[in-house]
């Protein structure tokens, strides 16, 4: 699977200050998922903290605003450092969903760290209203998508 075209030009335009929430709503039309979220890290906190959203209830926006790290599906791939998925998130009970995660209504979910030369610059996830596998060709497009945003990144903050 080729990295999509349309998320690239999006990444390529890097309008300062760049538009998050098309980014966003490009990558989760192109996934075919209904919901997402964009988190930076703060590393002065530690926590990630919310840069975009789609399709996530209102009610829920207060708790994942700041997302400390190994806390939920973000929290924990921001720890790991690699992707964490779940086919069916209203059916886990691993724990590492949190409670109002389920609240979503949303199954098919991955959390992707936004990596640059090893070096955290926050987690991008989307998920589908489906119970659903991501490929490792989609999961990898995702770690390369999260890279370009991590660059921008820390364009931004330079």
């Amino acid at each position: 699977m080729a990295l999509s075209a349309s998320i690239l030009d999006i990444l390529k335009e890097s309008t300062s200050p760049m538009h998050w929430q098309k980014v966003l709503s490009t990558l989760i039309s192109e996934f075919g998922c209904s919901t997402g979220t964009l988190h930076s890290f703060d590393k002065e906190s530690q926590h990630l903290v919310l840069m975009a959203q789609q399709g996530i209830p209102e009610f829920l926006l207060p708790k994942m605003s700041k997302i400390p790290i190994g806390k939920g599906m973000a929290g924990i791939a921001a720890e790991r450092r690699k992707p964490v998925e779940m086919c069916n998130l209203q059916t886990d009970d691993t724990g590492v969903a949190r409670p109002a995660a389920k609240e979503t209504k949303v199954e098919g979910s991955i959390a992707v760290p936004m990596l640059l030369n090893g070096e955290l610059f926050g987690v991008l996830g989307i998920a589908k209203p489906v119970s659903y596998d991501f490929t490792k060709d989609e999961s990898d497009m995702l770690l390369e998508i999260g890279e370009s945003i991590g660059r921008i990144l820390k364009s931004e903050t330079v």
